[in-house]
């Protein structure tokens, strides 16, 4: 069978049987398409089933001659990985050749955060008097009032808003829900949005439950949640590289740097391991060792 054959039942895996979003499925997919496209080039005519670790480490040397950062050598591992896996899986092949291939150690990159102040300063840089800008102003809120992903805030549907108890139903990576939080100003201005804006708008078919549209009545779409962040950062003059993922880092940074639980703050932002929320306690140890610095007398 064809390296083809082979990606085609791997992507039907990770979709039915892994349930992992669209995003994700085209990480792996990518992967796996870059060592097809090597191994088609360097050993013509060698199928999945015939990989051996030499043909692998082989593709590794020449993945770190094309000067990636660790980061993306190991998220090539990883998707090579998981597709040999997959078909020891399915018997289809006996031994996994990536069985002692290691991937590159990583260190913890500590992620941007906003300050209060600074997340203050983008709020205000919205032009209230305009469509968008209560729509924008809705959105932020929304983004650091409850720490969502963009993909998650641009699917935000309606219906998963519950007013009167103060929670919103989010889905998350892998279709996953999870019920969270979110403040009473952030729910203000979804009201002023829904109220005042959307609820004279348009709207096109299949797109009625979203919470967030475009100005012709759809989905809004990821790329223009990043534009908006984008301008309203620069007109804030804050230097810093910000972005919607910016907003979450910062509501679990603030939340821990408050004291709150890491478990609650790992529910919250659909972590599924307790070590990827663990980063931000980085982040308020620094704030920590700057407290003993400036007050404790042996310091």
């Amino acid at each position: 069978m064809s390296w083809e054959f082979y990606i085609n039942q791997f992507k039907s895996y990770l979709k039915i049987e892994r349930a992992l979003s669209e995003n994700s499925i085209e990480a792996y997919l990518h992967d796996v398409e870059l060592l097809n496209r090597y191994i088609s080039t360097e050993a013509e005519g060698i199928t999945p089933l015939e990989v051996r670790s030499t043909h692998l480490h082989n593709f590794l040397e020449f993945v770190g001659q094309l000067g990636l950062s660790a980061h993306s050598q190991a998220r090539i591992i990883s998707g090579m990985k998981s597709f040999f896996r997959y078909l020891v899986f399915e018997d289809v092949i006996k031994e996994d050749p990536t069985t002692l291939i290691d991937t590159p150690k990583l260190g913890r990159k500590l992620p941007d955060t906003l300050s209060y102040h600074e997340i203050e300063s983008i709020m205000e840089q919205i032009d209230h008097s305009t469509p968008e800008g209560t729509r924008n102003r809705a959105m932020l809120e929304t983004l650091y009032s409850s720490g969502l992903r963009v993909s998650e805030l641009t699917s935000l549907r309606l219906s998963n808003i519950y007013f009167d108890v103060g929670f919103i139903r989010v889905i998350g990576k892998g279709s996953k829900e999870r019920l969270v939080p979110i403040g009473k100003p952030a729910l203000k201005y979804i009201k002023l949005y829904l109220e005042g804006v959307r609820s004279h708008m348009e709207i096109q078919k299949g797109h009625q439950d979203f919470a967030f549209l475009n100005r012709r009545g759809k989905q809004l779409t990821r790329v223009m949640v990043f534009t908006i962040i984008k301008n309203l950062t620069t007109k804030a003059g804050i230097s810093k590289n910000v972005s919607p993922h910016t907003f979450r880092h910062s509501f679990a940074t603030h939340l821990i740097e408050g004291g709150a639980d890491l478990r609650a703050v790992q529910e919250m932002l659909g972590h599924e391991s307790i070590t990827t929320t663990e980063i931000y306690t980085h982040l308020d140890r620094d704030y920590l060792k700057q407290v003993v610095r400036e007050f404790h007398p042996r310091s």
